[in-house]
């Protein structure tokens, strides 16, 4: 792959040749950062107090969102330096190379979710800054041509690849956090942090409410568990598991910058449900040009970090399709759901139920690669991977039929009974109140996976080949590495 920015990346899901593997930790550092420093995850620190709560009570639930996500998804990083492809390839090695599917549908949730909070909040930025500065009210219609081309910048910068990604989020990285910490100044004398919320919370009591933030702000760090393999693929297997674990749960922490933008601001707003119209209003004006930029810059990072990865993906299930061929298809039916979801539906309901459902489909999915990649001992055959997507049957992930029915049959339930007792405001399962009213969904679908996909391929071991040509239980992971690629 050429070094040059303004180059097309030629690469699809096929694996990387050692010899590009040239990014670094601090890559996928910034990769995972900018991709979140963005006004996505302000929307998302502006929701607990959109749900009634106090600002302690919501940094509370910001905060424990968000360790606890960034721990869920830092074993992600391992999987692309081995297989040097993305996580729902790789995740053919536990899932079967035709059950991976999975995660290409677990993707395109993420990207058509993140994509439209970019694409929305840019846009809506983009209108209330035109209000502001020349008092021009455009409407519903300036919003449309707004989301467009926002939409259109997207999907160019996902045309030109990895390169020109890395280029826009390290330019991210940097002005979106000194702009935002320059927040300080611009709304510092109305700030209060002892805000007591507006006591109409949005499931009826603290409690189930509080959950409910904390599982909403989870799903910023979830989101990314489909796409770190997009990204440290091109990163050599020689550097430590410690600094690849490192590096995105470093880049959550520093997400509590934007999540706490979020969070303060949405207490000055009239209404935290319509805040980029009132976070423009109540703004100095040597602040709203800045803040304009941190909207347009961060949606383009945000949007382009989901679509990639999902464009990536899709060009490998229908194998006609380029990489750029479906990052445009895949784009074009996601700004379809942007104009639908917000002059049709409630953009705010639209997101917040596809937020849940982010949480309680990637999660389990992620434990059962966890657990695989620790039974496995981190032995990966990048080969035998690329069956499925190069048109071929049989290697070491066939299983049956391409499916391996044990990683299946403990996370289909472990979704399910994760749905079964979600208690948020779109998604309410039948099973809701089996606590009190307390969302217990994200313990239930995460201890469901957990036990039962050790518990499966206990009493049905798995074939002995997926543990490398050895299969011998000393071996490390070091030599089923270079076994695999001498293979």
């Amino acid at each position: 792959m050429s070094d040059k920015v303004t180059e097309v990346e030629q690469h699809g899901i096929a694996p990387i040749p050692p010899g590009e593997q040239t990014s670094r930790p601090r890559d996928l550092f910034r990769l995972a950062f900018g991709g979140a420093n963005t006004f996505a995850t302000i929307i998302l620190g502006t929701l607990p107090i959109a749900y009634g709560l106090s600002f302690r009570a919501a940094l509370a639930a910001t905060v424990t969102g968000v360790v606890l996500g960034g721990l869920v998804l830092s074993p992600m990083a391992l999987f692309g330096p081995l297989t040097r492809t993305n996580n729902a390839v790789s995740s053919g090695a536990h899932f079967g190379v035709v059950g991976r599917c999975v995660g290409s549908f677990l993707s395109l949730l993420t990207a058509i979710t993140f994509f439209a909070i970019s694409v929305w909040v840019s846009g809506d930025a983009v209108a209330g800054a035109a209000q502001r500065l020349f008092g021009f009210d455009g409407g519903a219609v300036l919003r449309g041509i707004a989301y467009g081309l926002i939409a259109i910048a997207t999907l160019v910068v996902c045309i030109y690849g990895y390169r020109f990604m890395l280029l826009i989020n390290r330019i991210a990285v940097v002005l979106g956090t000194a702009i935002m910490l320059a927040g300080v100044l611009a709304y510092g004398g109305s700030f209060d942090p002892g805000f007591a919320g507006t006591g109409s919370y949005a499931l009826g009591t603290f409690w189930p409410t509080w959950i409910l933030a904390t599982l909403t702000v989870l799903a910023n760090p979830i989101s990314f568990g489909a796409f770190l393999g997009d990204w440290s693929r091109y990163i050599p297997a020689r550097h430590s598991r410690r600094a690849l674990l490192a590096a995105p749960f470093l880049a959550q922490l520093a997400t509590l910058l934007p999540f706490g933008f979020g969070i303060a601001t949405a207490t000055l707003v009239a209404d935290p449900g319509n805040y980029i119209a009132g976070l423009t209003a109540i703004s100095p004006l040597w602040y709203a040009i800045p803040l304009i930029v941190v909207a347009l810059l961060g949606g383009l990072s945000t949007g382009t970090t989901a679509l990639y990865g999902t464009g990536l993906d899709f060009s490998s299930i229908f194998v006609r399709l380029s990489r750029v061929q479906a990052t445009v298809l895949i784009g074009s039916l996601s700004v379809v759901f942007i104009f639908v979801g917000n002059f049709v539906l409630d953009m705010v309901s639209s997101i917040n139920a596809f937020a849940t459902l982010i949480v309680l489909c990637t999660s389990p999915w992620m434990v059962i690669m966890m657990i695989g990649f620790a039974q496995r001992r981190g032995f990966y055959d990048p080969d035998d991977l690329q069956v499925f997507n190069q048109g071929r049957k049989g290697g070491r992930y066939w299983f049956h039929r391409g499916v391996n029915w044990r990683a299946m049959a403990a996370w289909i339930p472990a979704t399910t009974l994760g749905l079964l007792t979600a208690n948020t405001p779109m998604i309410a399962g039948p099973l809701r109140g089996i606590a009190g009213g307390v969302d217990i969904s994200l313990v239930v679908t995460l201890c469901t996976a957990a036990l039962a996909y050790p518990l499966l391929t206990r009493l049905f071991p798995e074939p002995r080949e997926v543990f490398g040509p050895a299969a011998a239980p000393d071996s490390s992971p070091a030599l089923g590495y270079r076994v695999a690629n001498d293979a």
